[in-house]
């Protein structure tokens, strides 16, 4: 595949273009674990939100900005040569459920305002960002280094599903029937655990957050709900009631008491587990008071829960599913 990061490196500093043109970085290994044979599938075509997007052939430097792109390339046999830590994970910008899976290190890639140089200087020959942004200006830098797999058609922005990443970065990687693989395996799972919990279909429930700024309760069309639903829960009714949101209803504290339900489920974010149960008006919600509810007090259990990768959301099913019979099973 011929690289297009030299039209981008031309405008940038004269630093980056040395890097490219003949740094470090432009002779690392490959950090691809294909098969000898992988050339067959090739060329490849993934629909984008942006247009087609043409991989030639199995690609060998690989950076992953999108949220979970680098675990799942990971899933798929790919090392990342550079990738993005949207959770901040630090090392190798994965969680412990995708530990041992780089033979070296990745360079770590900024996420929201990532630096076009950095990436442009680890001559990728792709770009995956299948979960981010979704704006076009970033794709243009982007494709304007690397074939660049974006958002699936009509995705908004942060909510490209599992199944759509794993089916795109599988397609580009040249290896759709691994992915297909990965997909059915975690709906296996899912579905062993609704099986096994039945007490849990029907039950309602409510996502919420309490972060440094506030409460919210996260809408039915968001993987955080998603995981719940898939386990048989249905969303609170007094939640889908409030105006339509892309990620999360805002609830006052005075307003708290909406959050009630069968199972009440919150992410602190930028706060404690001990500062969401120090609040009176939450203990005072007819769920907490019966112990039916889950505050994340395990940073690597939230995280992976929120990272919804096809690596993390196992490792998040294991630590989750045994928590909401616990709290169930205590009415």
């Amino acid at each position: 595949m011929k690289p297009r990061w030299l039209s981008l490196v031309a405008g940038l500093s004269a630093l980056f273009l040395l890097a490219a043109c003949g740094g470090g970085s432009a002779t690392a290994p490959s950090t691809s674990s294909q098969q000898p044979d992988a050339d067959a599938a090739f060329p490849v075509t993934v629909v984008t939100k942006f247009g087609d997007v043409t991989v030639d052939a199995p690609p060998t430097r690989v950076v992953a900005m999108g949220w979970g792109d680098a675990e799942t390339a990971l899933a798929l046999g790919v090392q990342p040569v550079g990738a993005a830590d949207w959770l901040d994970f630090g090392g190798e910008g994965v969680g412990p459920w995708a530990a041992g899976r780089y033979t070296a290190p990745p360079e770590i890639i900024g996420t929201l305002e990532p630096s076009y140089e950095q990436v442009a200087a680890l001559r990728p020959d792709l770009i995956l960002d299948t979960k981010s942004s979704g704006d076009e200006q970033r794709y243009d830098l982007l494709s304007r280094i690397a074939p660049t797999i974006a958002l699936p058609p009509g995705a908004e922005n942060y909510k490209t599903t599992l199944t759509d990443q794993v089916t795109m970065v599988a397609a580009a990687l040249g290896v759709p029937e691994r992915g297909a693989e990965l997909i059915a395996d975690v709906e296996g799972r899912f579905a062993a655990a609704a099986a096994a919990h039945p007490e849990f279909a029907g039950r309602t429930v409510t996502v919420a957050a309490r972060s440094g700024t506030g409460w919210g309760a996260y809408a039915s069309s968001t993987e955080r709900v998603e995981f719940m639903t898939r386990l048989g829960f249905v969303p609170n009714p007094r939640i889908e009631s409030l105006p339509e949101v892309r990620f999360s209803h805002p609830v006052s504290e005075e307003q708290l008491s909406v959050l009630d339900a069968d199972l009440l489920v919150v992410f602190p974010i930028q706060r404690t587990a001990a500062e969401v149960n120090a609040t009176p008006l939450f203990a005072a919600i007819p769920a907490v008071r019966a112990g039916r509810v889950i505050v994340f007090d395990d940073p690597d259990v939230q995280k992976a829960y929120s990272t919804n990768s096809v690596l993390s959301i196992q490792f998040a099913l294991d630590a989750v599913v045994p928590l909401i019979a616990e709290r169930l099973s205590s009415e």
